[in-house]
């Protein structure tokens, strides 16, 4: 049996923590807030690396002893980042532009690692296919609430999932942590 490391996660998340949870990865949250803004020209997977590594830099300030772990996922569609929506009319928007079509979920992933005082950071893509969504889909599961905190404004592990048609790579990706991942950055290095 493999002895998981004890981390700090450096997220205010419900998904995230629920992932640990699931797969038996002892851990505490330190929630912190950065600014989440996109720069010019940033490409999703530079921006997703970027804020996780921001996350992961700012709690491991803020702590001694654990490792901490940040992530930051979003969704692509024609080259274009949907991040989470602003309000209904921009989760319909994005909702529309993902029925019946394939997108990428890119999730980064930033370990500080206190023994060695270095930050690794890599990222997880992984495709998912939304079924046709007709108007009243969108505008029922938009009503319900659910799509207004996630990215690309739906949660494959809600009522989201109903509208999904197939996934490539790793489900934890799209709810917000890859484990695999995760795994690889703090244990197998």
């Amino acid at each position: 049996m493999i002895d998981l490391p004890k981390i700090i996660l450096a997220s205010a998340s419900p998904r995230r923590a629920e992932i640990l949870r699931i797969v038996g990865w002892p851990f505490d949250v330190l929630a912190v807030h950065i600014d989440e803004s996109r720069r010019q020209d940033e490409v999703a997977a530079s921006y997703v690396q970027r804020l996780a590594r921001e996350k992961a830099e700012t709690a491991a300030a803020r702590t001694v002893g654990l490792n901490v772990v940040g992530a930051d996922t979003t969704v692509v569609i024609d080259d274009q980042i949907l991040e989470k929506p602003v309000d209904a009319n921009d989760a319909r928007r994005m909702l529309g532009m993902l029925s019946g079509r394939w997108h990428k979920v890119l999730t980064g992933v930033a370990v500080v690692d206190r023994k060695s005082s270095e930050t690794r950071v890599a990222y997880q893509e992984t495709e998912v296919k939304f079924a046709a969504m007709s108007n009243s889909d969108i505008a029922g599961y938009v009503a319900g609430g659910e799509p207004m905190d996630k990215a690309g404004a739906y949660a494959i592990q809600g009522r989201g999932a109903r509208f999904i048609e197939g996934i490539r790579g790793d489900y934890f990706n799209v709810v917000g942590l890859p484990v695999r991942l995760l795994y690889e950055l703090l244990v197998r290095q």
